[in-house]
C-alpha cells in the first residue's frame, strides 16, 4: 500500500475519531466554552490516532517531515472544524433567523424583527451569560463587585478589533438594499439611555 493511500486511509481515521470524541464531549463532559472544547476534542483526536497508528507502524514508510505534515493538516482540519460547525451553530445569529422563522412557522413580519431580537434572542440563547462566561474564560474581562471590567488582554483585543473595524472592514456593505460604511463604526450614533457606567478604582 503506498503512502498516499496510508495518508488517506488515516486521515478518514482521523475524522471519524473527531466526530466520536466531539459527540462524547459535548454529550458527557462539562464544557465552558464552545470554541475551546471543539479543539481540544481535535488535539485528542490527533493524538490518539497517530499515537495508535505509529505503534501499529502504519507511518513505516514517511518521513519525518511527511509526519510533520500529516498532523500539520489533521490540526488544521480539526480547528476548521470547530470554527465553521460547532462554534458556528452555537454563536450564528443567521442560523438563529432561520431556526426562528421555523419555529414560528415560517414567517415573521420584517417590522418585528427588533422586538424579536431583544425579547427573545437574547433570552433563549442566554446571551449575556453566554458571552460573559466565554470572555472571562478568555481572560478578557474580570467581575468584582458586579462591575465588568476589562482586562489589559482586553484592552488589547478591544483596541486590535476597533482598529480593524474602523480600517479594514468594508465601507461599502450592503445593508436591506443600501451600500453603507456604517458598521466600521457602529458606535457612531451610540447613546446611552441610562450611566450604567461603574468605577474602576
Amino acid at each position: 500500500m503506498n503512502k498516499f493511500l496510508r495518508a488517506g486511509l488515516a486521515t478518514v481515521l482521523f475524522i471519524v475519531a473527531l466526530l466520536l470524541v466531539y459527540y462524547v464531549h459535548m454529550r458527557h463532559f462539562r464544557v465552558n466554552v464552545v470554541l475551546y472544547a471543539s479543539i481540544l476534542d481535535a488535539v485528542i483526536a490527533t493524538v490518539g490516532v497517530f499515537g495508535v497508528l505509529y505503534l501499529l507502524k502504519w507511518f513505516r514508510d514517511f518521513s519525518r517531515l511527511e509526519l510533520i505534515q500529516l498532523v500539520v493538516i489533521w490540526m488544521l482540519g480539526g480547528y476548521v472544524f470547530a470554527i465553521s460547525l460547532p462554534t458556528v451553530i452555537d454563536r450564528s445569529l443567521s442560523f438563529y433567523i432561520l431556526e426562528k422563522l421555523q419555529q414560528r412557522g415560517g414567517g415573521i413580519r420584517e417590522d418585528a424583527f427588533r422586538q424579536v431580537f431583544t425579547e427573545e434572542y437574547v433570552r433563549e440563547h442566554h446571551l449575556v451569560e453566554v458571552r460573559l462566561t466565554e470572555q472571562l474564560q478568555s481572560g478578557t474581562v474580570e467581575i468584582h463587585n458586579g462591575c465588568v471590567t476589562l482586562t489589559a488582554r482586553g484592552e488589547r483585543l478591544a483596541s486590535f478589533s476597533r482598529f480593524y473595524r474602523q480600517n479594514l472592514l468594508p465601507t461599502h456593505r450592503l445593508l436591506m438594499g443600501e451600500y453603507t460604511d456604517a458598521l466600521t463604526d457602529p458606535f457612531r450614533d451610540s447613546h446611552m439611555p441610562v450611566d450604567y457606567r461603574c468605577s474602576r478604582d
